[in-house]
């Protein structure tokens, strides 16, 4: 048996940029098809996906820098983000 697994591939929704700093900046909302996001950051940065406006933390969970990496989500969520120093977030939906 093989270990190799299939390539996932998604159709590109909405895009946005979010500038992050010190304080954390939210995207807007997630469309309704929306089921999962592509995140990259420009610096390492900390991210959360929630309801309303969520707050990110430096606690929360880290994106590495210019490290792409896909989160599940649900319609209607928006993600947040803080950095230690200056960043851009680039938030791309997937479907």
């Amino acid at each position: 048996m093989s270990n190799v697994r299939g390539i996932a591939a998604f159709r590109q929704g909405a895009a946005q940029n979010v500038a992050l700093t010190t304080t954390s900046a939210a995207s807007t909302v997630f469309g309704t098809q929306t089921y999962q996001v592509l995140l990259v950051a420009s610096a390492a940065s900390q991210i959360r996906i929630g309801d309303g406006t969520p707050t990110a933390v430096t606690t929360d969970t880290l994106l590495p820098a210019n490290f792409p990496m896909v989160f599940i989500c649900t319609p209607g969520q928006k993600v947040a983000g803080v950095t230690a120093s200056t960043a851009t977030l680039s938030v791309t939906e997937l479907s």
